[in-house]
This record gives C-alpha cells, structure tokens and sequence, in this order.
C-alpha cells in the first residue's frame, strides 16, 4: 500500500493528498496515519511543504466530513420515528420518541463530539452522521469539523516530517493508540448495551 500511495502523492501532490485524506474519512480502513506521516516525510524529500499537506488533508477531511454529513441529513427525526416503530426495534425496547430524545441530546451536548471525535479513531469519521441526523449547522459544522481536522492533521504531518525515514514508527505508536481506542469504545458500548438491556428489555419484560 505504501508504495503506490507514495507514487500516487509523487504524480498528483497536494490533490492526492486531498482526495486520499477525503477518501479515508468515507472509508476509514484507507489509514490516514500512514498517508499523513508519509506525506510529512516526503516534505523533506520533494516539494511539497509542511503548511501545504496540512492544508491539502484539511480540505480532504472536510470534504470527506460533508460526504457524511449529507447522509446524516437525509435521516430525518420523522424518518427515524418511521424506523423505531417497527416491531424489531421495539423488540430490542427504542420508543418512537428516542429520536428526537437523541437529536436533542446531541445539539444540547454532542457537538463538542464534531471537534473531539477528529482526533479519535473510527469517531473521526462516524461523528459526521449523527451531526448530519442533528441537523447541526452547516456553518458550524464546518468551522469544528476543520479546527479538528486541523489539529489530528498538524501532529501527525509534523511527526512525519521530524521523525523522516523513521515515519513508520509513528504509524506503529498510532496503531496502538487505535486499537486502545477500539477496545475503550467497545468496553463502553457493552457497558451501556448492559444498562439498556437492564432499563429498556428486561425490566418491561419483568414488570408485564
């Protein structure tokens, strides 16, 4: 994968740094930790500088971001009211009111999520669709999601560039870091999967 990611940036510069970056926040498997500290190392080898690869990833993360966002858009609070009062759902214990319970939980304390979730694996990338179902401004939208953006960019390109040829232990430490967010997020997740199970499923089940 390195290599032709390496010939890709040799050939195209600064857009392929976009359309990569812009890629890996649709498609989280394409890393960005290699793409940025690769790019960083090669602004001590070719042309391209530091500021400009940030700038090129922050544009690709925004685009990327909106691709996501415009998805999140399209479900709608009444459309997922629609989807919750489906026997499944109801099965599993959601209320056709858990939507709008959702969305306004977010817009009151999740979007602070849009700028944190940049510098977390996965999160990065799925925070834009609950954004989008929130109907969060697009302006503000915008304006965390490329502080962010920004910020995870800056550290890794600038590691990159320090480091060198040694880039690649960058992308080790950052593996690493993926997987202990992984596995947090996954102990969490089965926490409050416990807590539903308790509150939403078992708890009706028991008082019927």
């Amino acid at each position: 994968m390195n290599a032709w990611i390496t010939e890709f940036i040799n050939q195209f510069g600064y857009f392929a740094i976009a359309l990569l970056i812009a890629l890996e926040n649709v498609f989280p498997p394409l890393p960005s930790e290699i793409i940025l500290t690769m790019s960083g190392f090669m602004t001590t080898t070719t042309s391209l500088s530091i500021i400009g690869v940030i700038i090129a990833a922050t544009i690709g993360s925004l685009i990327g971001a909106l691709i996501l966002y415009a998805l999140g858009r399209q479900l709608t609070v009444k459309r997922l009211e629609r989807l919750l009062s489906h026997r499944l759902f109801k099965l599993l214990g959601f209320h056709q009111d858990d939507a709008k319970k959702a969305v306004d939980w977010f817009n009151k304390h999740g979007t602070g999520g849009i700028l944190y979730g940049r510098c977390i694996p996965v999160i990065r990338s799925l925070i834009s669709i609950p954004a989008g179902i929130a109907q969060t401004s697009l302006g503000k939208f915008c304006l965390l999601t490329t502080i962010g953006s920004a910020i995870w960019n800056t550290l890794l390109v600038v590691l990159g560039a320090w480091v060198g040829q040694s880039w690649n232990k960058i992308v080790i430490i950052f593996n690493d870091y993926t997987t202990v967010a992984i596995i947090i997020m996954a102990i969490v997740g089965l926490y409050f999967a416990y807590r539903w199970y308790q509150k939403r499923i078992k708890k009706p089940k028991f008082q019927e």
